[in-house]
């Protein structure tokens, strides 16, 4: 089985800190949101990963060749044409079931159901209150998908699509993609939901599955919850705390991390080599290298080797040349 990965979207939603890292690389709970994905994977027998980059797509080859194991192919997007577009440029390099995953969310997924053989494909959902915000899915009595709905105004479903996807009919898949290509874009882009409605127009059967959780990474507000609830299962630390040091836990501090006079805490995660001096930080990510003095910063991203003085702020998002209040 190949996975494909597309990531090539800019994260504008983050910016300017996805100005100089690609969003799969930003680190959550000390990880990046990539490396969690990929833990997931663990146990499958996969053949390749096929990576669709874009954006700073140097930056993303070259920590998969260092970090990951497997046989690995990068294709740039050259044009954002959307999804299904992305998809679409794997065609050459597929002769079987494939797995899509979209890394802008992290997920509790079995993904051992892809051994099963009654179905031409799987995709995995989760129940949302908030159903107008996402594209949902539809289906018939056998849990099947019958259509994708993209913010529904209506109840019709509570099942968001969660961008994770098995595909045992690729043939068919493909020809629905090259179908939803010609057609008229949607705001200049083409969706890869379009590709599977096609497919069960014609005849497949798509299997939901629900996972245990779902937890997205593409804005700060997702972003900030994904860590605390990492953090409180498994990924914190226990840190002692220095002279002049409060620590409220849960956080995760990192190796080499100067703290004086501060007060961290809660779901904080401080990566290594970070600055922390006479400051309050609350449900906030601190990155690399990053220095934050004399400032009280809650629900903000700190990147890598950003320098932030004298600041009292929410929802700050800051990088190594620029800060910002995100909108």
């Amino acid at each position: 089985m190949k996975v494909v990965i597309p990531l090539a979207g800019k994260g504008t939603r983050l910016q300017p800190v996805t100005d100089h890292v690609p969003k799969p690389l930003l680190r959550v709970a000390g990880r990046p949101v990539l490396d969690l994905v990929m833990d997931q994977l663990a146990g499958l027998a996969i053949d390749e990963l096929i990576f669709i980059t874009g954006h700073l797509k140097e930056q993303v080859e070259a920590h998969v060749t260092s970090h990951f194991d497997y046989p690995s192919r990068f294709i740039e997007q050259v044009v954002q044409d959307g999804t299904a577009g992305a998809v679409n440029l794997a065609r050459p390099f597929i002769d079987g079931p494939l797995l899509i995953v979209f890394v802008d969310t992290l997920f509790d997924a079995d993904l051992s159901l892809v051994t099963r053989g009654d179905v031409d494909g799987i995709i995995w959902v989760k129940e949302v209150e908030d159903y107008q915000r996402f594209g949902v899915v539809v289906t018939n009595e056998r849990g099947e998908m019958t259509r994708i709905v993209e913010k529904p105004s209506e109840p019709i479903s509570k099942l968001a699509n969660i961008g994770l996807y098995y595909i045992r009919d690729w043939r068919l898949l493909f020809e629905g993609i090259e179908h939803t290509l010609k057609e008229p874009a949607n705001k200049g882009e083409w969706y890869l939901t379009d590709a599977f409605q096609y497919m069960i127009d014609h005849g497949s059967r798509i299997r939901t599955a629900e996972v245990g959780g779902w937890y997205d990474c593409g804005k700060i507000e997702t972003l900030l919850e994904t860590n605390r609830h990492l953090l409180e299962h498994g990924h914190g630390t226990r840190a002692s705390s220095a002279d002049g040091v409060r620590i409220i836990e849960p956080v995760r501090i990192g190796e080499n991390v100067d703290l004086r006079d501060s007060t961290i805490g809660p779901n904080v995660t401080i990566d290594e080599g970070a600055t922390i001096t006479g400051s309050v930080l609350r449900h906030t990510i601190v990155g690399r290298d990053a220095r934050v003095v004399n400032s009280r910063i809650e629900y903000s991203f700190i990147g890598d080797g950003a320098n932030v003085t004298g600041r009292t702020e929410e929802r700050l998002i800051a990088s190594v040349d620029a800060a910002r209040v995100a909108p």
